[in-house]
């Protein structure tokens, strides 16, 4: 039998007790650019550049032709992880019938690409006073997500502001409540993004909307450079949580103005507490795709500062 010393009893149980918090390797977010339909070139180059795969601006392709580029990426050990559809006009009655027929169109093509989530933003509002970004303080019906008020004191200035955001927000529950069965049949999630489209521009009222449908087929693209001048983007994720499916990176450089105006810029050169924001995705459990959006990088250049993003720094 071999005999070991109190020193050497005392070291292993140590190391038994701590190893479990070291041995999970750290979440691997993964790496993407957006781009239309893509060829072997192209896709051969973002995989060289560091890339695990793409978001494709095709949201109309062919049939075919979607499924050539999903098999070519799966050839190269890529993948095409989601469809950049952007605005519909559903607040808009002559435009709705034809924006749900084309959210329907580009599920199905995300289907065949063999993507996971379409990026959606359903409507957008303005032309009216608003208030500077970190001047909202919203007030509002937590069942119907209908907006009372967006500033303390007088929103009398605010009144068509007020009426066109709820307009919004009824035409989006009627298109998702049509489009939310094309979803599940599809198996692709529809990921519901703001744009500056000056609507849910607050974590709790984007959250409470979203949520409110209770479906696993409608969730959150959160924009990590879009939000930031209306409130830290770390607060944004840790109150979205689960609803955040897919993250697209920019940055936003802050002026001097208190109500939140500024610039994008290059990722890590703007107002973005980059570790925040990757230990708020990490209190989430965010284990996805990182997709840069802009900026005038390189697609090494942005690899580089991706990278930088994704340990922490």
């Amino acid at each position: 039998m071999k005999i070991i010393t109190r020193r050497q009893f005392i070291a292993a149980s140590t190391l038994a007790l701590t190893a479990p918090l070291f041995a999970a390797p750290p979440v691997k977010l993964k790496k993407a650019l957006i781009h239309g339909l893509p060829d072997e070139k192209y896709l051969t180059e973002l995989k060289a550049a560091g890339y695990d795969g793409m978001e494709c601006t095709a949201w109309s392709a062919e049939p075919a032709k979607a499924e050539e580029a999903r098999k070519l990426a799966e050839g190269l050990g890529m993948r095409i992880h989601s469809v950049l559809r952007g605005w519909t006009q559903f607040n808009d009655p002559k435009q709705f019938d034809a924006g749900v027929t084309s959210v329907e169109t580009t599920l199905r093509t995300a289907q065949l690409l063999g993507a996971d989530a379409i990026l959606l933003v359903p409507c957008r509002i303005g032309g009216m006073k608003m208030p500077k970004p970190r001047e909202f303080q919203f007030d509002f019906d937590e069942k119907t997500n209908r907006i009372k008020r967006v500033v303390t004191g007088d929103n009398a200035p605010y009144e068509a502001y007020i009426t066109a955001h709820n307009q919004a927000i009824d035409a989006s529950r009627a298109a998702y409540e049509k489009l939310i069965p094309v979803a599940e049949k599809t198996g692709v999630v529809i990921a519901h993004e703001n744009v500056w489209n000056n609507l849910w521009v607050k974590p709790d009222v984007l959250t409470n909307f979203v949520s409110g449908f209770k479906s696993r087929w409608l969730g959150v693209y959160f924009d990590i450079g879009n939000h930031v001048k209306y409130a830290p983007p770390e607060e944004w994720i840790l109150k979205l949580g689960t609803l955040i499916k897919k993250c697209h990176v920019k940055d936003f450089k802050l002026n001097d103005d208190p109500g939140g105006d500024g610039k994008f810029c290059n990722i890590r050169d703007g107002s973005i507490h980059w570790p925040a924001v990757r230990a708020a995705l990490d209190k989430i459990g965010y284990a996805g795709w990182m997709t840069i959006e802009g900026g005038s990088c390189t697609p090494a250049e942005h690899s580089q500062r991706l990278d930088l993003i994704i340990a922490g720094k």
